[in-house]
């Protein structure tokens, strides 16, 4: 299981994924498996970062049985956060 630190870097991650791959088409979501892929995130750590992610309504994510995630999208709050972010870094 991950830490609490190692908990946050996923959320963060998976925020700045979907951001990036949904840029052009905010309609679009990402697979479960894509995230995994990109991340080199263990499942049962991803399922945790976007079942936080979804319960503060920053993305929606299409369950499979198992606790896997099928596609997950970023929500319009979720992109303003991302965007508020990158604003506060760049």
């Amino acid at each position: 299981m991950a830490t609490p630190h190692e908990r946050k870097t996923y959320r963060d991650q998976v925020l700045r994924v979907l951001y990036e791959a949904v840029e052009d088409n905010r309609l679009l979501g990402v697979t479960g498996a894509q995230l995994r892929q990109d991340l080199h995130v263990p499942e049962q750590d991803l399922a945790a970062a976007c079942t936080y992610l979804a319960g503060e309504g920053l993305i929606t994510v299409d369950w499979e049985p198992g606790n896997t995630s099928a596609m997950v999208t970023l929500t319009h709050a979720g992109i303003r956060r991302t965007e508020t972010e990158e604003e506060e870094r760049g």
